[in-house]
């Protein structure tokens, strides 16, 4: 095996709700903490000797309605790995009725779905 080579380690997928205001980046945030919560790397750390910065990877691919709208460097900021760190948003998730509250700042009725899928990749 070449010392450079990336391999997966870790394949994990979370769903995250924004009920209220709208707003994609949060449903993605959600999404991506859902995903981490069943995620232990302490085995990854102790079978190998790693360097987090060089050696570790992160991708992750969330789809949510209004994907332009995500502010893709408050996504990286909610992976707790000083890794590499390799987003892509694309149209998806879902969206669908829900009830428009003034008081918790809609502006429509809509609840923002968003699904991550999140690969880490060990350099060996």
């Amino acid at each position: 095996m070449k010392v450079s080579e990336w391999r997966r380690y870790v394949i994990e997928i979370g769903m995250g709700i924004d009920q209220h205001g709208q707003d994609p980046t949060k449903a993605a945030i959600k999404a991506i903490k859902d995903a981490i919560t069943r995620v232990c790397t302490v085995g990854l750390l102790e079978l190998f000797e790693l360097d987090l910065e060089r050696d570790i990877k992160a991708e992750i691919l969330i789809g949510v309605p209004y994907s332009q709208r995500v502010n893709i460097e408050k996504v990286k900021e909610v992976i707790p790995l000083p890794c590499e760190k390799v987003v892509k948003i694309v149209e998806g998730g879902l969206k669908g009725p829900g009830i428009a509250l003034k008081e918790f700042g809609d502006k429509t009725n809509e609840i923002l779905v968003a699904i991550a899928f999140i690969t880490l990749y060990v350099r060996r």
